[in-house]
């Protein structure tokens, strides 16, 4: 493996530095936004219970703002619900934003990196084959060794920039589409607790 990333020069290491942070950043974000920790099942029927029973107060409502992004954003409405529905839907869907903007730590940084490996390893190419241009016009095409070694630096970084890019770019891809359901959820779940609130609906 050393002799590998030896051959490959010194670009190796911006990619494989950019390996080790997408790996991180897959592992936190599978670990963070697993389903049960933004979306509890049994949260909305609780509350529920709660305001039914009136006993929704200043204490409650913060520990269920800290408790999930659901509950953040559950709280914002039940905050709100004195001031009428219209105002309840205009607070979910404000902390709805913000969740949905929180739920996606680290994908910015996840796309960048499927974004530049790939032109790191590009970088590395081109390293490569003038490092074969210049021993070709300085040693003729007498020296095999040379050739060979500036041909592997170019198609090794190719190749490890590649390999770093696409899972990155499919994760990324992945955990957007992930987020974007867990907030359209999210926000179902909050109108369903107003409807319930007002009448509008039974109960869960």
């Amino acid at each position: 493996m050393f002799e590998i990333i030896k051959n490959g020069g010194w670009l190796m290491w911006p990619i494989i530095l950019s390996s080790v942070a997408a790996m991180g950043i897959i592992i936190e974000r599978f670990w963070s936004l697993q389903r049960k920790k933004i979306l509890p099942p049994e949260l909305v029927p609780q509350v529920w219970m709660l305001s039914r029973d009136h006993k929704l107060d200043e204490p409650i409502l913060r520990r269920l703002k800290t408790s999930s992004p659901l509950g953040a954003v559950l709280a914002a409405g039940l905050a709100n619900r004195q001031h009428g529905r219209e105002i309840m839907k205009e607070s979910i869907e404000e902390t709805g934003r913000r969740v949905a903007h929180d739920l996606e730590r680290f994908l910015n940084t996840l796309g960048t990196i499927a974004a530049i490996s790939p032109l790191l390893g590009l970088l590395g190419t081109v390293g490569g084959m003038i490092r074969v241009f210049s021993a070709t016009s300085a040693h003729g095409l007498g020296d095999p060794t040379i050739l060979a070694g500036g041909i592997s630096e170019a198609l090794i970084t190719t190749a490890t920039g590649l390999a770093v890019a696409i899972p990155s770019l499919f994760f990324h891809r992945f955990f957007e589409r992930l987020v974007d359901e867990y907030v359209l959820d999210m926000e179902g779940e909050a109108l369903k607790l107003v409807d319930m609130i007002y009448g509008d609906r039974e109960e869960v």
